[in-house]
C-alpha cells in the first residue's frame, strides 16, 4: 500500500479549510494545521478545532497574514518536498480584477505572491472563489465589521 501523502493547511478554521482538514484525515493522511493565535483563542471556532483534535489533526501556532505568504513560499522551496501549493485566493482572481483602495493593495501584493510561486517554479492551483458563501455580504463588504451595518455603508471608489 502506498504511503499517505501529508497535508498541511494554513487557516484550517475557514470556509474551503475546514472541509480539506475533515476529508484529509479521514483519508488517513497525516494532517497538520497552521493556525493563528486568534483562531485558537475564538469561542466561535473551539467546536471546529475540538473536532479536529479529535480526528488527529496537529495544529500549529503562527502569524500568518497575507503579508507573510512570500515566507511561506520560501519554506515551500526549500523544502523541496511539495507536491501542491494552493495560496489564499479566497476572493477574486487577482490577476483579473480592477480594484479600489484598501482592496487594491492587497490584490496587489497577492499578484506579487504569485511571481513569486512562478519564478521558483513551485506547482500549484488556484481557486478563485469570488468572495462566496457571504462573505462580503455578510457585512455589506465593510472592512474590520462583524455584522451588517444598521445606519450607513461605505463603498469603495463611491468617493471618487
Amino acid at each position: 500500500m502506498a504511503e499517505k501523502s501529508k497535508m498541511m493547511v494554513i487557516g484550517g478554521t475557514r470556509y474551503i479549510g475546514k472541509f480539506v482538514m475533515k476529508v484529509s484525515a479521514k483519508s488517513g493522511h497525516p494532517t497538520f494545521a497552521l493556525m493563528r493565535e486568534s483562531a485558537l483563542s475564538d469561542p466561535t471556532k473551539a467546536c471546529i478545532i475540538e473536532d479536529f483534535k479529535s480526528s488527529n489533526i496537529n495544529i500549529f501556532q503562527v502569524s500568518t497574514q497575507v503579508k507573510d505568504q512570500d515566507m511561506i513560499v520560501a519554506a515551500i522551496k526549500a523544502a523541496g518536498n511539495i507536491k501542491r501549493f494552493l495560496p489564499s485566493e479566497f476572493r477574486n482572481d487577482v490577476d483579473r480584477v480592477y480594484s479600489v483602495e484598501p482592496a487594491k493593495a492587497i490584490l496587489a501584493f497577492k499578484g506579487k505572491i504569485r511571481r513569486i510561486v512562478d519564478v521558483k517554479g513551485i506547482p500549484h492551483t488556484y481557486v478563485c472563489c469570488n468572495s462566496f458563501a457571504g462573505y462580503i455580504l455578510l457585512t455589506l463588504a465593510q472592512l474590520g465589521a462583524t455584522t451588517p451595518p444598521r445606519d450607513k455603508v461605505f463603498i469603495s471608489g463611491d468617493e471618487m
